[in-house]
């Protein structure tokens, strides 16, 4: 399965952005608000500068307690970002997660970001092949 696939399956909510310079107090309000693991720091909703979650929010809290929560999301966001296209293998990003130890992805063709895909996005996207799968083995050893 390819991430556009995946893409397609999970509708056209749109990627969460915010802008550089965003205090980590508002990203924390929106990932609550939107009930969300991620924002994307992106100066026009299209480029993928950055990205911040809420893991990165509680170790910053735990290191330097509640004052990183006067600081901006350009101090904590991870700059280098693992990306994909869409034409990329589903199996071939949840490698990539897992061994990056991340669970969003940003989707990125000619520069533009054109979404953002989660571990659950991937896993729940194999689950229905290998159910297909399954179901199709099943088919041909009932004989239908």
């Amino acid at each position: 399965m390819q991430v556009q696939n995946i893409l397609k399956s999970k509708g056209s909510d749109g990627v969460v952005t915010v802008k550089p310079g965003t205090l980590i107090s508002d990203a924390a309000k929106i990932l609550a608000e939107k009930r969300i693991g991620t924002v994307v720091i992106s100066e026009t909703g299209k480029d993928a500068k950055g990205i911040l979650s809420e893991r990165d929010i509680v170790r910053e809290l735990a290191a330097h307690g509640a004052a990183c929560m006067s600081e901006t999301v350009d101090n904590y966001m991870t700059k280098k970002l693992v990306t994909c296209t869409r034409s990329d293998k589903a199996d071939d990003v949840l490698s990539k997660m897992t061994e990056g130890r991340f669970r969003h992805m940003p989707v990125v063709e000619n520069g533009e970001m054109i979404g953002l895909i989660t571990i659950g996005d991937v896993v729940k996207a194999r689950l229905s092949e290998l159910a297909m799968e399954k179901s199709a083995l099943e088919g041909m050893i009932m004989g239908h």
